[in-house]
């Protein structure tokens, strides 16, 4: 069965797209702990992170790495902390968060609530 991951890479349901390889998606998460928050998946739909092949994960990480510094570019902020927790979706990802302290990397605190125009807006700003 499809992850939620999967579908949304096949279109099925809607993104707010930041980048896309051959192998990898980013994406704006719709519950974010920050503006800019990124999720960033590889195409192949494997649970762990680490159970991805070596060749993989060092791919994605550095496919990310491309995406944080776009998001660094277009988001005021001090960096893109990176977190991977995985019981989420059973899809293996890694959180592109911007910040300024420590707690901007919460998990446990309020998400932002942002309508689709302002989805629109960031991803826009981000892919410019």
């Amino acid at each position: 069965m499809a992850t939620l991951f999967s579908k949304i890479i096949s279109g099925e349901i809607p993104s707010y797209k930041i980048a896309e390889n051959e192998h990898f998606f980013a994406f704006l998460d719709i519950m974010p702990l920050a503006v800019g928050h990124t999720l960033v998946i590889p195409k192949k739909e494997i649970d762990y992170i680490y159970d991805l092949p070596d060749d993989l994960l060092g791919e994605l990480m550095i496919f990310s790495k491309g995406v944080a510094k776009k998001i660094e570019k277009a988001i005021d902020c001090e960096r893109i902390g990176v977190s991977v927790i995985g019981l989420e979706v059973p899809h293996a990802h890694i959180h592109l968060i911007p910040m300024n302290s420590v707690s901007d990397m919460n998990f446990s605190k309020e998400k932002l609530k942002l309508s689709h125009d302002d989805f629109v807006k960031i991803a826009e700003l981000i892919n410019r």
